[in-house]
């Protein structure tokens, strides 16, 4: 396992994990790819809220990754595998026949050295980028493509990866990491392999500090709350919510209440629900 368990000589250590970074091949970031990722903390510009536990962060800078992949029959060289504090999967830094530099979603088991290629004549290897049309069915992706030319939507998180199970005319149906199948346009791009970082789910935060590191603020049950502020508010010591179903703080239903629009239009391609 790529995780690291700590001693539980203090009580924010105790029951607490982290990762190992031994995949790591490089410490400080390209520079050519960073650009400045300013913090909202979940206030508009009047200063507002309008998002809810946000705030207070460790300032962190933006890796441009490449979810195109449309450098057709160009051969990359994998120089290095890095750590990105934006998302739980690894990064990959490619280096192009041309000095071209750009970083990927690092797939599972793609080493430094390597060579990823993207295009319909690609060869079926772990990093090559090709059209849903030209894999094979049964083979896993990743970083999948809605619409042609957009870039990678699907199975992006760490070790999470879509499943190839038919073609029908101009579609491919796909298992999605949420048990969804649904139908996408056969030339849509997909990444051959798994994400990479597959403990990503393994990880136990251990104290409430750590959370903060991250930008999340704490939450407050509504029943805890008074009248004006939660539908949920109000009463005489520890009191129920005082309605059939739990609703939002807007008076919304909660739990278990669909939100999508049954007349939106992508619903044609969902053949099976998410459980």
């Amino acid at each position: 396992m790529n995780v690291r368990l700590y001693k539980p000589c203090t009580s924010g250590t105790r029951n607490r994990s982290t990762y190992t970074f031994q995949e790591i091949t490089k410490q400080k970031p390209e520079k050519g790819l960073l650009i400045k990722k300013h913090c909202t903390q979940g206030h508009n510009h009047r200063g507002i809220i309008t998002s809810r536990h946000r705030g207070k962060r460790h300032k962190r800078k933006y890796r441009l990754i490449d979810f195109r992949r449309q450098n057709f029959g160009k051969i990359a060289k994998v120089t290095s595998i890095e750590y990105d504090p934006n998302r739980n999967a690894r990064i990959a830094l490619l280096c192009y026949s041309n000095g071209r530099k750009a970083y990927i979603l690092c797939p599972r088991s793609l080493k430094v050295g390597s060579t990823v290629v993207s295009g319909p004549k690609a060869l079926i290897e772990v990093g090559n980028s090709l059209p849903l049309s030209k894999i094979p069915l049964g083979t896993i992706v990743h970083n999948v493509e809605l619409q042609y030319g957009k870039g990678g939507q699907l199975a992006r998180s760490g070790g999470t990866y879509a499943q190839i199970v038919a073609q029908e005319g101009k579609f491919v149906i796909l298992k999605l990491p949420s048990t969804e199948v649904r139908m996408i346009r056969e030339e849509c791009l997909a990444t051959i392999g798994q994400v990479s970082n597959i403990d990503a789910n393994n990880i136990i935060i251990g104290k409430a500090g750590r959370n903060r590191w991250l930008g999340k603020r704490p939450k407050v049950r509504g029943v805890a709350m008074n009248p004006v502020d939660h539908p949920h508010g109000g009463g005489e010591g520890k009191s129920p919510i005082g309605r059939l179903y739990p609703v939002t703080p807007w008076g919304k239903p909660a739990l278990g209440v669909k939100t999508r629009n049954s007349k939106k239009h992508s619903n044609l391609y969902i053949l099976k629900r998410r459980k």
